[in-house]
C-alpha cells in the first residue's frame, strides 16, 4: 500500500490532464516542493531520466527519476533512482462521466538512501502528506482555468 494516495477530479478530458501531468517541465507550476525540472528534450518515453531539484524542509536537493511505465492517457510510473529520498510515484487518469472530466490519483511512496533515512519520516512524509492534496487543488485549478496541456 502506498504511503500517500490522493485524488481529484478536473473539468478536463483524460487526454488533456495527462499531457498537461506528463509535461515534466510543468511540476514547478503545481507542486509546492518542486524547485526546477529537467525535463527530457523530446516527448516522455520509458527509460527516460528526469532530474527535479525539491525544497525538502530548509534544504533543495536533487533527485532524479526514471519513467518506467506511460500508458497514455491512463497512467505513468515514475522511479526515483538518485538522491537521498527516492519517490515511486504512480498516476492514474480515469473518465469521469462523458468523459469531459477526469479523475487524477496519485499513488506516492518514499525511500530514503543515506541522510534520506533521517529525513524521511522526520520531514519528507510530513511535508509530502500536506503538500500532495494542496499539489492536487493547484493542479485543478490551474486545468481548469485554461493552463494549455
Amino acid at each position: 500500500m502506498p504511503a500517500i494516495k490522493e485524488s481529484v477530479e478536473i473539468s478536463r478530458t483524460p487526454e488533456e490532464v495527462f499531457s498537461y501531468l506528463t509535461e515534466l517541465s510543468h511540476l514547478p507550476e503545481w507542486q509546492t516542493s518542486a524547485v526546477a525540472v529537467r525535463p527530457p528534450s523530446g516527448p516522455l518515453s520509458v527509460g527516460e531520466r528526469i532530474e527535479i531539484r525539491r525544497r525538502i524542509g530548509k534544504r533543495e536537493i536533487d533527485t532524479t527519476m526514471e519513467v518506467t511505465e506511460l500508458d497514455p492517457p491512463r497512467s505513468w510510473h515514475l522511479h526515483g533512482v538518485g538522491g537521498p529520498v527516492r519517490a515511486d510515484v504512480q498516476g492514474t487518469v480515469e473518465p469521469v462521466g462523458d468523459g469531459t472530466r477526469s479523475r487524477v490519483t496519485l499513488d506516492i511512496d518514499f525511500h530514503g538512501h543515506g541522510l534520506g533515512k533521517v529525513l524521511l519520516p522526520l520531514v519528507v512524509m510530513p511535508s509530502a502528506r500536506k503538500e500532495v492534496p494542496e499539489s492536487e487543488r493547484v493542479l485543478k485549478g490551474l486545468l481548469e482555468r485554461g493552463s494549455k496541456p
